[in-house]
């Protein structure tokens, strides 16, 4: 494209500020416009759930960037309104501020929001979700002047926020409705070591928990269980997953599923729109198939490939996926993708607190998690990239140095 055309990007989130940073490294000199729903310029959502909740953060230090960045780089930014019609014939979008943008090219990076509980009482007082900044600071906030806290949903954000809770003197119970904790993301060994460690800091852990009804005259007071068991609070943390933001997309005509299909130059149904981030779904072949990703490693490298296919470098996405997650004193990280496990091996020592996981399909390593491991960690993105399959003998074997299985 040249010089002389205008990208709109809607969604002010890792997504849409990594495609017009990036736009502007590479030399592109045409107009750039984000527009976001939120008050906030662009920031980091992952310190939402962590050091903001424990006053190590504020709104300036988990800014992507400076304001004046911004101006400094001529890309417009728009915050505070929303998109509410695009259309396609004329190149236009129009905000619910009344306001108009023409784009020659269009970015969709409108991520998710969180699901939301349907059952009674889940409108009351003190019940939250976590997403963005305000429901952050709105979380925070409720934190500090209660004590009985409930969070329903054993997945990254609840536990992470838990972990915060119990650091802080709360009494916490999580309240997971599978069997184990973080199910799809991790082996049942990590799930059993993460519950015994939430345990540990104080955290009540209750798995195969069916929630009927939240109860309180205003504000939330009571969680009742399908067992006839309540269990008393003062605030309540709705963390049971999220769902791709694609009404726009769909009101516009594009082709939807999951999430905003793309091809794998995240390229729509409509070659002048792209899309990148938590809203996409694209062919991944760790996935072996299409899949909708929620990451920070996929906003950026999805946002990066949005950005060389405007400026005509059609790079395919092919990125193994990782993940992080920070609960207390642990830390997690994650690569590849564990579908269809048929076998895993442990690494190192859970009672040090510092072990890996590595997943095989039909003898194909396919997924490691490493727990306070991050040199494991960082031998098995390469691993996993190069698609090299150790034996799981060596792997598990101490006294083989793992980076030596590289060049397997």
């Amino acid at each position: 494209m040249n010089n002389n055309e205008t990208i709109v990007v809607i969604g002010a989130g890792q997504a849409g500020f990594q495609v017009t940073a990036s736009l502007r490294q590479s030399g592109f000199k045409g107009r750039l416009v984000i527009i976001g729903d939120e008050s906030n310029i662009p920031y980091q959502r992952p310190p939402l759930s962590k050091a903001y909740l424990k006053h190590q953060a504020d709104e300036t230090s988990i800014q992507l960037r400076p304001a004046e960045f911004y101006s400094e780089n001529d890309i417009k930014l728009v915050c505070g309104d929303t998109v509410e019609h695009i259309n396609r014939k004329l190149k236009t979008v129009l905000t619910k501020g009344g306001r108009s943008f023409n784009y020659d090219k269009l970015v969709l990076a409108t991520g998710t929001r969180p699901r939301e509980l349907t059952i009674e009482g889940s409108n009351l007082q003190g019940v939250h979700s976590l997403r963005s900044f305000l429901h952050a600071a709105n979380l925070r906030d409720d934190i500090s002047s209660n004590q009985n806290i409930v969070i329903i949903g054993g997945g990254f954000i609840g536990l992470e926020v838990a972990a915060c809770a119990a650091g802080l003197g709360k009494n916490v119970t999580v309240l997971e409705y599978s069997s184990r904790l973080m199910e799809r993301a991790v082996s049942p060994v990590s799930s059993e070591f993460f519950k015994s460690y939430q345990q540990s800091i104080g955290v009540n852990v209750v798995t195969g928990a069916r929630i009927t009804k939240l109860t309180g005259s205003e504000r939330v007071q009571q969680v009742h269980l399908e067992n006839g068991e309540t269990i008393d609070c003062d605030l309540v943390l709705v963390g049971v997953g999220a769902l791709p933001n694609i009404e726009l997309a769909q009101a516009a005509g594009l082709d939807c599923d999951n999430g905003i299909l793309v091809d794998e130059f995240a390229v729509t149904s409509d070659p002048d729109i792209l899309s990148a981030g938590d809203c996409t779904n694209h062919p991944n072949q760790y996935a072996g198939g299409r899949f909708r990703l929620e990451s920070v490693q996929n906003a950026i490298d999805q946002a990066k490939v949005v950005a060389s296919t405007l400026l005509g470098q059609r790079v395919a996405y092919h990125i193994a996926p990782w993940f992080w997650s920070d609960q207390g004193e642990i830390k997690l990280q994650t690569v590849g993708l564990p579908i269809g496990t048929d076998q895993y091996v442990v690494r190192g020592d859970l009672e040090q607190r510092k072990f890996s996981v590595f997943h095989y399909r039909q003898g194909k390593l396919i997924a490691v998690e490493s727990i306070n491991s991050a040199g494991d960690h960082m031998v098995a993105r390469k691993l996993i990239t190069a698609g090299i399959s150790p034996i799981p003998e060596k792997v598990s074997a101490l006294d083989v140095e793992l980076k030596s299985l590289l060049a397997s």
